[in-house]
């Protein structure tokens, strides 16, 4: 009997530790979900609220094909030819930005893969609303270096032009060249700047940043990803045990925070950073055990359009705590 006692001790203790680096002090959803380690990468969770997968959907900025695309027709001969000659434009308030020979916008999409290995995820429907530009038949003028140039193999065998390593992209919604109605679609899509960064987007942080705190005027320190844009938590998620309750349409509207390297952030310990599986085995970052999104309703950095979302969603601060909210609540 005493051995029972002494082992369910030791247990207990052990439960209490990890709980209390999860950020216990906040009031926490319970559920079914697994039991998560502290550090490292946490198992997949789903909240016992599955069913609230709409959950800030009512942003209406589109979804990962792109939302609305307008005509897709019009222009479609010009949206679907090689882009011959690339050249820089300027446009306000974006800066410089790539266009093809005969003046049409040319975009990139953030959920793509860069790099050495580019990988497009746009297929089907919404590669009919953003037309993959063609690898053959592209040249730079001034402003473009010819190494950034390149070509990524798709999912159907054909090849498509990348610009810094991102896949290249026309908007069926451009009735015309010089339209840049695509630049902020679903918060995903960009038009291309000459180095094949997010045009607008260049100056926003340090690029070898990619999460970093900043101060704004309204919610003082709240942490912001690589490219700028402010993060959130989700009050229908749980930090322990760790459960998502942002799912399928949900998904729309926020999107996930990918896995960071601890050793370029600024402004948060690097210790509470872990990385959880989510449902569909994808990877998600989470600060002190809490999953970490961006909006959709954000364009620009600096944006917080997400703040107070139907009372459930919030900036994070640097303490992984919700922004703009008493320290009681």
């Amino acid at each position: 009997m005493k051995k029972r006692q002494i082992a369910f001790a030791g247990a207990s203790v052990a439960m209490v530790l990890m709980t209390a680096a999860c950020g216990a002090s906040e009031k926490q959803s319970t559920g079914s979900a697994n039991v998560q380690p502290i550090g490292g990468t946490q198992t997949v969770g789903v909240g016992a609220t599955s069913g609230a997968s709409g959950y800030g959907t009512s942003a209406g900025t589109g979804n990962e094909a792109g939302g609305d695309s307008g005509d897709a027709t019009s222009g479609k001969d010009a949206l679907t030819g090689p882009a011959k000659q690339l050249s820089v434009r300027d446009v306000p308030k974006l800066g410089s930005i790539v266009t093809d020979s005969k003046g049409w916008t040319l975009y990139r999409f953030d959920e793509d893969t860069s790099g050495a290995s580019p990988k497009s995820n746009c297929n089907d429907a919404c590669a009919t609303k953003w037309p993959p530009v063609p690898a053959s038949d592209a040249t730079v003028s001034t402003g473009i270096a010819e190494k950034e140039l390149g070509s990524v193999t798709r999912a159907d065998g054909t090849k498509q032009l990348t610009l810094g390593g991102w896949p290249v992209y026309r908007f069926a919604g451009d009735t015309k060249a010089g339209d840049t109605k695509g630049h902020g679609v679903g918060g995903t899509w960009n038009a291309l700047a000459p180095d094949g960064k997010p045009a607008g987007k260049k100056a926003a942080q340090d690029d070898s940043l990619q999460l970093s705190v900043t101060s704004n005027a309204k919610l003082g320190k709240i942490v912001v990803d690589g490219q700028g844009m402010t993060v959130y938590r989700f009050d229908k998620d749980s930090a322990w045990p760790m459960k998502t309750g942002c799912l399928n349409a949900c998904l729309e509207t926020w999107k996930p925070v990918k896995p960071v390297d601890t050793s370029k952030v600024a402004g948060v310990d690097p210790k509470k950073l872990t990385t959880f599986t989510r449902p569909d085995g994808s990877k998600q970052l989470a600060f002190d055990c809490w999953l970490l999104y961006t909006f959709t309703g954000d364009t620009k950095p600096g944006d917080t359009n997400g703040q107070g979302k139907q009372g459930l969603w919030f900036a994070v601060t640097d303490k992984a705590k919700k922004a703009g909210v008493a320290a009681s609540e």
